[in-house]
């Protein structure tokens, strides 16, 4: 069974594949897990510069460095 890459509370940095809505940081905190998409997981991020929350695709983030 497949589990998600990240958890709840982790750090990412997020690089959107879509350019509809640049992203206006590089850090995110992943807020919840959701369930998959076309066989991609997908979560919730918020990034402290932003008012509002993204889904983000799993192939869109990366460990926070």
């Amino acid at each position: 069974m497949a589990v998600h890459k990240y958890r709840i509370g982790q750090l990412v940095a997020f690089a959107p594949s879509r350019q509809s809505m640049p992203a206006s940081s590089r850090e995110y905190k992943v807020l919840r897990l959701m369930p998959p998409e076309n066989g991609q997981f997908q979560y919730r991020i918020k990034s402290i510069a932003e008012t509002y929350e993204r889904t983000a695709l799993e192939k869109e983030l990366s460990l926070r460095t």
